[in-house]
């Protein structure tokens, strides 16, 4: 089983990555299993996003401690909420960031920009999905195609085409980045 960590805060879409992700991945075949966390319900407030995926039925429905995957919306999170201690040895941190991190106990962190290609995209700042077209490039198991479906379902017209947008150059950008 494979688990996944998104933090954000509330109204940055965590909750609706993870369930894109989870989307993607039954497309790809696996079983995908998304759900919330969060304390006081506020705008703006620290939340974390869950996913798990796997090859059998999922039968955990307890929250995520150490995960193989973080996906980090808001970089003021990554310290105040202890990121790296959430990660297994050898997993990956994706990081909504213009700062490069150092790997540290074989936990991999990945940078990118996605506010800043998300305004230069749409003039609001939509890191989520720029984030979740990057994790496509980190993890073998989400195909990008099958990342676009599922946002098909999720989102319609304008917005589908902004966040369509978004994911591809997530992807690019990471897909640049790891060469």
């Amino acid at each position: 089983m494979k688990e996944v960590i998104i933090f954000a805060r509330a109204g940055q879409g965590a909750i609706t990555s993870a369930q894109i992700l989870g989307s993607a991945l039954v497309k790809t075949g696996f079983y995908a299993y998304a759900f919330p966390h969060f304390g006081a319900a506020r705008m703006g407030a620290p939340m974390n996003a869950f996913l798990r995926y796997d090859e059998k039925v999922i039968r955990l429905r307890t929250r995520i401690k150490t995960a193989d995957y973080a996906m980090v919306v808001d970089e003021t999170l990554f310290e105040s909420q202890n990121v790296l201690d959430s990660l297994k040895n050898n997993s990956f941190c994706l990081i909504n960031s213009q700062k490069t991190y150092s790997n540290t106990n074989g936990k991999k962190i990945i940078s990118l920009p996605a506010n800043k290609i998300s305004q230069e995209i749409t003039g609001r700042m939509f890191a989520n999905t720029v984030l979740l077209g990057a994790f496509c490039v980190i993890n073998n198991d989400v195909k990008i195609d099958l990342l676009y479906e599922a946002m098909k379902e999720r989102f319609k017209g304008k917005v589908l085409d902004l966040n369509l947008k978004l994911a591809k150059e997530g992807y690019n950008f990471a897909k640049n980045l790891l060469k």
